[in-house]
């Protein structure tokens, strides 16, 4: 499984980066199994993810205690509660596992240390950020110029294979969408 980030790693920094070995001894293997909870709001966010394998939900609670859905990472991808691991305040986000999952994980000490000691490795923290922020940007302006029905359409043409990995209410929630209305709309397509 480390070939996996050491792949990750080399497409971002190219070929043979100083200190790679350095770098992936301070990552942490993680199994989990599905609806595992990584992340709670109000606890402080200690970890930085790489998906290896599986899918994590990034979501908040409304007032009402309705679940929605920020984001949904898949292999190949980073997933933290980026201001919370950063400022060591308290997450405003939840981060669960929709499925089993493979992952490695570096704490916020030993990132610092990679940031301080290898300078290469900034470049990738900067490519997580930039990336975060473009996805999260890119979602919300798209989605909010769409209908229910074009959001769906979206899904379909951007990130087909979540539609077969996750449940009807998990999509509905990710697309900003009533579960009923999301069944509806889909089986119209």
């Amino acid at each position: 499984m480390i070939n996996i980030l050491r792949d990750h790693i080399t497409r971002r920094l190219g070929k043979n980066p100083d200190h790679l070995d350095k770098v992936l001894s301070t990552f942490r293997h993680i199994k989990t199994r599905r609806n595992e909870q990584l992340l709670q709001e109000g606890e402080v966010c200690k970890y930085v993810y790489f998906i290896a394998k599986g899918c994590l939900q990034v979501y908040v609670y409304d007032k009402d205690f309705n679940e929605t859905t920020r984001d949904i990472v898949t292999e190949d991808n980073w997933c933290s509660e980026l201001l919370s691991f950063g400022s060591g305040n308290p997450a405003t986000e939840n981060i669960r596992t929709v499925e089993p999952s493979e992952l490695f994980a570096i704490d916020r000490q030993a990132f610092q240390n990679m940031m301080e000691s290898v300078p290469q490795f900034d470049k990738v923290y900067k490519q997580i950020l930039e990336a975060s922020y473009a996805n999260s940007v890119y979602r919300i302006n798209t989605f909010v110029s769409l209908s229910a029905l074009d959001r769906i359409k979206w899904l379909m043409e951007y990130r087909p294979m979540l539609m077969t990995r996750l449940s009807s209410k998990l999509i509905a929630s990710y697309l900003g969408i009533n579960k009923d209305v999301y069944s509806r709309l889909k089986a119209k397509l």
